[in-house]
């Protein structure tokens, strides 16, 4: 049985919840005053009797100021109890992401007609039941793959891999993708996208985001290209505010909302991108055209053999490729043990797709680093997963 505490000095709504509710949501509607807001959460819900409190419904005639800290008291004190918010208008743009950011699970117009409540407070109600039952939630929806782009060594690429990566991924899944920029410290997603993110991972780790795939959502930046991004911190100093346990959670979120999450990651193996590895489905290895970058990459796929954590799928991708640095892709795949799946050719016009920050996958110029970037989104395709699966051609620098 759900149990539905209702704030307010209204008793024509209190009539109007219980006619919508009736017999299709189990549970009854306890009405206390509006002045009953501005008390401490814990106060709040011992004013409830009977049942546990499973939704509090906050009317229109509690200040808003009011219900957005009374929202987020609940959110870090009662994180299994949703939160409704019924407004004189539900059109306002800043007050829903005031009251998705404050953890308000719905909001609806004092208006709306019974079956418009009984929905906002069904939608509540899954919310609380996938807060209790996180496993049973996991389970019953399917997780989307998560795309980890890594490299130990730095200046190799794997931003504007990334970046492209999603791009190109949007094409086949439209708004299902997102990247997360990992590189805590000097992370450089937005700027490869050209964002000026409002918020940014940091926020949206000590927030209720953290709790709400749904919430989690508002926390994000949206592209021209239908691809979400959920940016780095804004200063270096920012990155000590994440921990990686954290950074798993974030990533789990965003794998039950989208069907591809892309993650961008830091040089070196830190303990961020450890959380990332142990979550990732498919792995995609940036290899520069040269010794220091391919012993690198040896050696750490060599330490994440031995802690178990070299994702199942994985895509080795040779940027940079040069026919005269003085190396093959023979002599790259004899040192990895492993095939290299894509090669990116170096390129004037690469470069400045990303000082303009419009990814080169989207810009229109075809050319021979287009056709690389192109060949890696492709791999993530099922009949071309099927294809490649049964051959192995070596690339060929050109």
């Amino acid at each position: 049985m759900s149990r539905f505490l209702l704030i307010s000095d209204r008793q024509p709504l209190e009539a109007r919840l219980n006619a919508g509710l009736n017999s299709t949501v189990p549970g009854s509607v306890y009405r206390i005053g509006a002045g009953a807001a501005a008390q401490p959460s814990d106060d709040v819900l011992r004013r409830s009797i009977g049942e546990p409190t499973d939704v509090v419904i906050l009317g229109p005639d509690v200040a808003t100021d009011t219900a957005l800290r009374l929202a987020s008291s609940l959110a870090a004190t009662a994180p299994d109890v949703a939160v409704v918010l019924i407004t004189e208008s539900d059109e306002d743009p800043e007050l829903m992401r005031s009251a998705m950011r404050a953890g308000i699970r719905d909001v609806a117009a004092a208006d709306a007609d019974p079956a418009a409540l009984r929905l906002a407070v069904e939608r509540a109600c899954a919310a609380v039941e996938r807060r209790r039952h996180p496993a049973g939630a996991d389970s019953a929806r399917p997780r989307g793959e998560v795309i980890t782009v890594l490299s130990p060594k730095g200046g190799v690429g794997k931003t504007t891999v990334a970046t492209n990566l999603a791009v190109g991924l949007a094409r086949i899944a439209p708004q299902r993708v997102v990247v997360v920029d990992l590189d805590l410290q000097f992370g450089d997603v937005a700027s490869a996208l050209n964002l000026d993110p409002e918020h940014v991972i940091t926020d949206a780790a000590h927030n209720v985001a953290a709790q709400d795939s749904v919430v989690l959502k508002a926390f994000l930046a949206r592209t021209d290209h239908g691809v979400y991004a959920l940016c780095g911190p804004r200063t270096p100093a920012d990155a000590d505010q994440i921990t990686p346990d954290q950074t798993g959670l974030l990533i789990d979120q965003l794998a039950v909302e989208f069907d591809y999450v892309v993650i961008d990651t830091a040089p070196g193996l830190g303990e961020h991108l450890l959380a990332a590895l142990e979550r990732t489905t498919t792995a995609v290895w940036i290899c520069g055209m040269d010794v220091p970058s391919v012993r690198g990459t040896n050696n750490a796929l060599a330490v994440l053999g031995e802690l178990q954590l070299v994702p199942r799928g994985r895509h080795t991708v040779v940027n940079f490729a040069d026919k005269r640095s003085g190396l093959t892709i023979g002599d790259i795949e004899s040192t990895l043990g492993a095939p290299v799946d894509v090669v990116i050719p170096r390129s004037r016009t690469l470069p400045l797709s990303t000082n303009r920050g419009i990814p080169h996958i989207a810009d229109g110029r075809h050319d021979s680093a287009f056709r690389g970037l192109a060949k890696l989104v492709d791999r993530f395709d099922a009949e071309e997963r099927q294809r490649l699966r049964q051959q192995h051609r070596r690339e060929v620098v050109s």
